[in-house]
């Protein structure tokens, strides 16, 4: 979702300014020092369900993130050509799966500023199945749970860690977004997979 259908920047916004702004003014830190505190305890969660929980950075951190979220959520928006894509998904009549390791909540927050429901056939977060996209368990319960067959199935992420998740699953078509934040450079695609720029460049 994050990255591929929606702007990273929101999710860079809130992570890398805002979260350590707010956490930094309660105990008296300059931002710098707030995320220089705060970068440790994200490094020691990243590729854990518990990274993208916002029930656990709430109580860790003793902040209302979901209340934070809602507050920036004017900030997130679509990254250009995505919806488009979507749209010539369905008009074709495939069956389209968002699947993310969103919080439910954060799901929630996004899905209502964005509308997002209206372009899936189904809103996927791995929280539903205890285990995040870089975990082989996820694809496996993907399968069982939703139906969704790798050997037939495209996949689009901007995470590395995901990506190679999936190709391990068995996912037949797996490509990399290397802009996945509007205000970034694109990157290089990392060894082994196609890169895209935007979904659009799938669009059939």
């Amino acid at each position: 979702m994050d990255g591929t259908v929606l702007d990273l920047r929101f999710d860079n916004l809130f992570w890398l300014e805002a979260l350590p702004r707010r956490w930094g003014e309660a105990r008296g830190l300059d931002p710098r020092e707030s995320f220089s505190r705060l970068k440790a305890r994200f490094d020691a969660k990243r590729g854990t369900l518990d990274w993208y929980c916002i029930d656990h950075w709430s109580e860790e951190l003793g902040l209302d993130v979901a209340a934070l979220k809602h507050e920036l959520r004017g900030h997130i928006r679509y990254l250009p050509g995505a919806v488009e894509f979507l749209d010539r998904l369905r008009a074709r009549g495939l069956r389209v799966l968002l699947t993310t390791n969103a919080h439910p909540i954060s799901l929630g927050i996004k899905n209502q500023q964005t509308g997002l429901a209206r372009h899936f056939d189904e809103l996927v977060s791995s929280h539903e199945f205890g285990v995040p996209k870089e975990s082989p368990e996820f694809w496996d319960r993907l399968d069982r749970g939703h139906g969704v067959t790798p050997g037939s199935t495209l996949f689009v992420d901007d995470s590395l860690a995901v990506l190679k998740a999936a190709r391990s699953a068995g996912v037949r078509w797996v490509y990399q977004v290397l802009q996945p934040d509007s205000t970034q450079p694109p990157h290089a695609a990392a060894d082994g997979f196609d890169g895209i720029s935007g979904l659009i460049e799938l669009a059939p």
